[in-house]
């Protein structure tokens, strides 16, 4: 994978995924890849993330990404760990300036206008809406995507199965990112993904 825009196309969710035990990493990332769910996001918030990283990349057909990565120092142990790409919840220069000039492909959070415009300013035109819910949902995106025609997005935070629809059929979001996908069995991730990569279309 070389671009961003092409990884959000990939599915239509990105599972967001908290995972504290190790062992959990294969079967998950076999159940999601099984179910369509090819990108996966593995958030740096536990301490088995980098670990969790290394295995999910042992699956074929997986595209595993570190997400909640809020410093440089973070940006080089997941690109040790094999990160694809990487997801930040906000956009910070010091950060933002070090992934581009990596050229990872690169996905940060923006919840404001001001936000966008930094992004911009570094080069970038894909971003996380986050938190998305509770940054005024749908229709607070729809009034930021107006005025920035060529920016794509991925809202994550409080996304739902129930709401993935509404904000996929909005143009300027290319996928959503969730964590319903990633809850109970193995074969019930695995029916959750077939359904989420349905949303599509």
């Amino acid at each position: 994978m070389s671009d961003i825009a092409t990884i959000m196309q990939t599915s239509a969710v990105i599972p967001v995924l908290v995972i504290r035990d190790v062992a959990q990493a294969r079967p998950i990332a076999e159940a999601l890849v099984a179910g369509g769910l090819k990108v996966l996001e593995v958030t740096m918030r536990t301490p088995a993330a980098l670990d969790v990283i290394r295995e999910m990349k042992q699956v074929p057909g997986a595209i595993v990404g570190a997400g909640t990565v809020v410093s440089t120092d973070q940006f080089e142990q997941v690109m040790d760990a094999g990160a694809e790409f990487i997801v930040s919840p906000g956009l910070s220069e010091k950060l933002g300036e070090r992934i581009v000039q990596s050229g990872v492909p690169y996905l940060p959070g923006v919840a404001t206008a001001g936000d966008i415009m930094r992004g911009l300013d570094m080069g970038l035109t894909h971003f996380k809406f986050f938190p998305a819910e509770t940054s005024g949902g749908l229709p607070a995106l729809k009034a930021l995507a107006a005025p920035f025609y060529q920016c794509k997005f991925c809202p994550t935070g409080g996304i739902t199965e129930a709401t993935a629809p509404d904000w996929l059929a909005f143009d300027p979001v290319l996928c959503v990112g969730g964590s319903w996908v990633a809850t109970g069995t193995p074969a019930e991730m695995e029916a959750k993904a077939r359904s989420a990569t349905a949303m599509r279309g």
